[in-house]
């Protein structure tokens, strides 16, 4: 994290080893892949509740991200006010009805069909918990000194990662929602102008009847996405 004055480098010691022998790791990391392969994005969620507890220990881990020189770019915002995410819904809505109606080429509505999206976004109210993710664009020190902030897209997609995953580690479940533009958020928030909001994750559990596309199952296989120089 960013402090005004602190430019020189301390090093201590590694705190902490988690590394163990290469069979183990190939056990954990093909038991993690399996595990983060049960994990789907859902549309239909459940009302139980989730404890707000849970929701910070999930935020925790995504904080505990890498960014660009650490100065952890993010802010995370969770709603669970009944007022405040059917405000989000109807925003949200409005911008959708915009999409469908002509703001997206046709190339866009045919990709998107598969996956069964559309204008109405009741996941929005229905979930427990909107967590909206800032992105900072830049920072500013305690007495307003304005400072840049580095890899900022991809330091706040490093640590989406790291939320999704600790949502799925929880038990919950979780849907990308990108906001276009949805400017609106930000004071909503009480964020300040140098945040920009790059996404909102409804959070809970899934409804009884929820179900995934099918198409949402097809990944590509592993020779697709990896190349190996050895």
């Amino acid at each position: 994290m960013y402090r005004k004055g602190e430019v020189s480098y301390q090093p201590l010691p590694l705190p902490d080893r988690v590394q163990v022998a290469p069979e183990v790791a190939l056990a954990q990391a093909r038991a993690f892949r399996d595990y983060m392969g049960k994990r789907h994005s859902v549309r239909a969620f459940s009302g139980r509740a989730v404890p707000r507890e849970v929701i910070e220990a999930i935020v925790a881990t995504a904080g505990s991200a890498p960014s660009g020189a650490n100065h952890q770019p993010w802010h995370f915002a969770a709603i669970s006010d009944p007022a405040m995410k059917a405000q989000i819904r109807a925003a949200a809505e409005e911008e959708e009805r915009a999409f469908y109606s002509g703001g997206a080429s046709d190339e866009w509505l045919a990709a998107l069909e598969p996956i069964g999206t559309g204008v109405e976004k009741p996941h929005l109210t229905t979930a427990p918990w909107l967590l909206v993710i800032f992105a900072q664009r830049w920072g500013e020190t305690e007495d307003g000194t304005r400072y840049k902030n580095y890899y900022v897209p991809e330091s706040v997609g490093i640590a989406t990662g790291f939320l999704i995953a600790a949502i799925h580690h929880a038990g919950l479940v979780c849907l990308e929602h990108t906001p276009n533009p949805m400017k609106f958020l930000a004071p909503l928030c009480g964020r300040p102008a140098s945040e920009k909001p790059v996404m909102i994750l409804p959070v809970g559990y899934p409804a009884e009847d929820a179900t995934v596309p099918e198409v949402a199952k097809r990944k590509k296989p592993l020779s697709a996405i990896l190349t190996t120089f050895e």
